[in-house]
């Protein structure tokens, strides 16, 4: 089934003065129409009569491609010929989605496509909806750097981002029977004609093997690493857009490859199957996003998987500077490397090996070469989020790292040892090497002391991890920490997928607000204006009517657009709480049964995630999801007052359908567990108010939308830690909240699972136990704000004018905004604002 997408609607406020394009006029449609054609017969040999939609895509994504090259490599070359820093963002993920839309829209193109196009019979909707989703990404993560890959060229900062194409990518969610099956997510069966292969940019990745000790001279010792195995890294090259095309950024994927495609001498020998085992094997490495760890085999190919794109970027970016500079000293000014998260942090050992072992730079100056250089972003307090690899595992696969963190870590040790003598406790806390059950590398401690500036993702995420995981450090490296909160890019999450609340924006604000986040302040006046609140309301009604179809068409289930769209969007696991939503749903179905008469407010309670192929509770929760919604929606006598959707195979197209539909935004994760949060900036921005928690940006979205316009509830960040440290148990909790006692009763006898009585018995007894995500702890409040969001929708002026300020104060949240800071404080880039 094709995934829904939002249209490049023919009132898709078009920039004016586009640099690489103009926005539209006949000749340009002319020449346009010209070049799609010549795509079509020319390189994919293909007949007008005889092309599909997908032959259509490809075309037309190649003529845009066109209008992107020149410029491209022209900046490129600049870039080299001022001499100007660049910065090198690694990331495992980056979850790009379709990027038709998104070039056309930064190149100007919406009216000179359309216009192309409609002559040649073309629909431009099906075109666009033939182009794959790239599943490169699991989440906000992957989401995350996509935005801040765009923003980077949109404020003109050189960049190079540094990932692996995935053959498959996250896997495709199948929902049967209401579990969750995963299939393999094939976007590349076409081709993918935004990328330009580069054979010729081809680096070699060792593992295993051995370390030789070589006598340089009397005094000196240098240490050769001999793999015991190699595969090629290959890279991939997508031009990432800036807005109004200003700026082209690189975005390069690494392909493994093995060295030898056929073991010719197996293979004639007629062992067929052997003389492949290789390539198989190396090329593995790429094959697959997250392939589960839960086996050794799976833990050894996610290290393969962190090691290879990581030493091809510091391979790939080290030639790039020696080629221009030649000199490796040179690179802190020249360089500034991101490491999103922990899974590049190998990058610090790495960078150390290419200095001392290829480029023979004393250990003291090669350190501090790469502490200059690299940066490291935390996302998570989660210490199971934390990586950290056995020991073992990392001396059989990377031996010289080993050696080397090694003596990081000593020297670190060292260092604190003279700050603090005999304080045990504070150099077991810091070391890179954990020593408890099986000796571990802590790859966060690794990017911690190997990085000049380490930054959380929010203003609560930041404190916590000066006072949590990494408060030692804070101590030991004052001024390291920091914080950039998160953003998002506007192009895509405002302009691109509501299309109709952006041309009512450039109405009321005027058209700086395609530029400049902050025009949306303009809106503030407006907020009480029945007439702007009606033309609000309307866009709106629009994009629910819009997702209230695709419900209708894709998954036979009718609901009422004027109803409360009320919607939670995201990677399913237990700290953010779906079953919290879950039972709220159970316990409100039980109130409009129980009193039919009373004035109940339509709801649509809209779910979407995947969860992790191996995570088996958060597996269950959707199968809850779906059980309940079952009963739910075929009970007459809810009278289509609660509706429960679960959509399947959540992308960045689906999230381009249903953000613009939201009334609520639910954001509800045991405060204190949430790093950011980034979805609710997207919804926020299209006018969704926010229920949620003390925690991640809703910190921050409360502080600038306002108390009024935004529902909290549930324990903040101390309280829940108090809680635990009591001990505290479920059960008391639910003692206390007979909805609560009423809605898990039912769970438990199977009153929503006839077919297997038992299948929900041990989820409930874990939240009658120790609960350590606080669902039932935070279940009255939940469902409290819950009837406070309800009796603010019965009054539409208090309603609409929440919205709009929710929209009108959110430009703090552009990605734009979020690059500036770390271009000023922690790259020392110039940035162009």
């Amino acid at each position: 089934m094709d995934t829904p997408t939002t249209p490049m609607a023919a009132d898709t406020p078009v920039p004016d003065g586009a640099t690489a394009a103009n926005a539209g006029g006949a000749d340009d449609a002319a020449v346009l129409r010209e070049l799609i054609l010549h795509k079509l017969t020319y390189d994919l040999g293909k007949s007008r009569l005889g092309a599909r939609d997908r032959d259509w895509f490809i075309a037309t994504a190649l003529a845009v491609r066109d209008r992107i090259v020149d410029r491209w490599i022209d900046l490129t070359r600049a870039t080299y010929q001022s001499g100007a820093k660049q910065v090198y963002y690694l990331s495992l993920e980056f979850l790009i989605g379709r990027l038709l839309r998104d070039n056309v829209c930064n190149l100007g193109l919406v009216g000179a496509i359309r216009e192309a196009l409609e002559p040649l019979g073309v629909d431009v909707e099906k075109l666009r909806i033939a182009e794959p989703d790239a599943a490169l990404g699991n989440g906000g993560l992957g989401r995350l750097a996509a935005c801040f890959m765009e923003s980077m060229a949109s404020l003109a900062i050189p960049a190079f981002g540094y990932g692996i194409r995935y053959d498959h990518g996250l896997f495709r969610q199948v929902i049967r029977d209401g579990w969750q099956h995963e299939f393999p997510e094939d976007w590349l069966n076409f081709g993918n004609p935004w990328e330009f292969a580069r054979p010729e940019i081809a680096h070699t990745i060792g593992f295993g093997g051995s370390v030789e000790a070589v006598n340089v001279s009397e005094a000196r010792v240098k240490h050769v690493w001999k793999p015991g195995e190699t595969v090629q890294a290959v890279a991939y090259d997508t031009p990432i857009v800036g807005w109004r095309g200003a700026h082209v950024n690189t975005l390069r994927l690494w392909s493994a490859r093995a060295m030898d495609q056929l073991r010719l001498d197996a293979f004639n020998q007629g062992d067929h199957i052997g003389a492949l085992s290789d390539k198989v094997k190396a090329e593995s490495i790429s094959k697959l996003l997250y392939p589960s760890d839960e086996s050794a085999a799976g833990q050894e190919l996610r290290l393969r998987q962190e090691y290879f794109f990581s030493s091809a970027a510091l391979q790939d970016l080290v030639r790039r500077h020696m080629r221009v500079y030649g000199d490796m000293r040179s690179l802190p000014d020249r360089v500034a490397i991101q490491l999103n998260d922990t899974h590049p942090a190998i990058v610090v050992a790495e960078l150390l090996r290419i200095c001392v072992d290829l480029h023979d730079i004393p250990w003291d100056e090669a350190w501090e070469i790469t502490r200059k250089t690299i940066s490291y972003t935390n996302h998570t307090l989660l210490p199971e989020a934390l990586e950290s690899w056995p020991v073992p595992l990392m001396e059989r696969l990377l031996p010289r790292h080993m050696q080397l963190i090694y003596l990081i870590n000593a020297f670190h040790l060292d260092s604190v040892r003279g700050q603090h003598p005999e304080d045990g406790r504070l150099l077991s806390s810091v070391s890179i090497i954990e020593e408890g059950h099986g000796r571990r590398v802590r790859m966060g401690h690794l990017a911690v002391v190997g990085s000049h500036k380490v930054n959380g993702v929010s203003a609560l995420h930041s404190e916590l991890l000066k006072t949590t995981i990494f408060s030692d450090f804070n101590h030991l490296f004052p001024g390291r920490l920091t914080n950039k909160t998160n953003g998002i890019t506007f192009r895509r999450w405002l302009q691109q997928c509501n299309p109709g609340l952006t041309s009512l924006l450039v109405e009321a604000c005027g058209p700086a607000v395609l530029d400049d986040e902050r025009a949306l302040e303009k809106l503030r006046p407006l907020a009480d204006d029945a007439g702007f609140q009606a033309k609000f309301a309307g866009v709106k009604r629009a994009n629910k009517q819009a997702l209230a179809n695709l419900i209708r068409d894709q998954y036979q289930l009718r609901v009422d657009p004027d109803a409360i769209f009320d919607v939670q969007i995201k990677r399913i696991h237990e700290y953010k709480r779906q079953l919290l939503n879950v039972l709220e749903a159970v316990a409100l179905y039980d109130e409009i049964r129980s009193q039919p008469t009373k004035a109940w407010t339509p709801r649509v309670k809209i779910f979407a995630g995947k969860a992790a192929s191996s995570y088996h509770r958060a597996k269950l929760i959707i199968k809850l999801a779906h059980d309940v919604a079952r009963v739910v929606n075929s009970d007459p006598t809810v009278r289509n007052l609660l509706k429960v959707v679960f959509l399947p195979n959540y992308n960045v197209s689906l999230a381009e359908m249903i953000v613009p539909a939201a009334d609520l935004s639910e954001q509800i994760s045991t405060a204190g567990m949430e790093a950011s949060g980034t979805g609710n900036m997207k919804l926020a921005l299209n006018g969704a108010l926010t229920i949620g928690t003390l925690d991640g940006a809703n910190v921050e979205i409360k502080e600038h939308v306002g108390d009024d316009n935004i529902f909290i509830f549930g324990l903040t960040t101390e309280q829940v830690a108090q809680h635990r440290a009591e001990g505290r148990q479920g059960a008391e909790s639910i003692a206390r909240s007979r909805r609560l006692q009423e809605a898990l009763e039912q769970i438990e006898a199977g009153v929503f699972s006839p077919d297997d009585p038992s299948r929900y018995r041990d989820l409930v007894a874990s939240l009658r136990a120790s609960d350590y995500f606080l669902v039932t702890a935070d279940f009255d409040s939940y469902f409290d704000a819950q009837r406070k969001v309800a009796e603010h929708w019965r009054n539409p002026g208090a309603w609409w004018r929440s919205a709009i300020l929710n929209t009108a104060n959110v430009g703090w949240f552009s990605s734009d905004r979020t690059i500036a800071e770390y271009a000023q404080e922690i790259w020392n880039v110039p940035v162009n604002r």
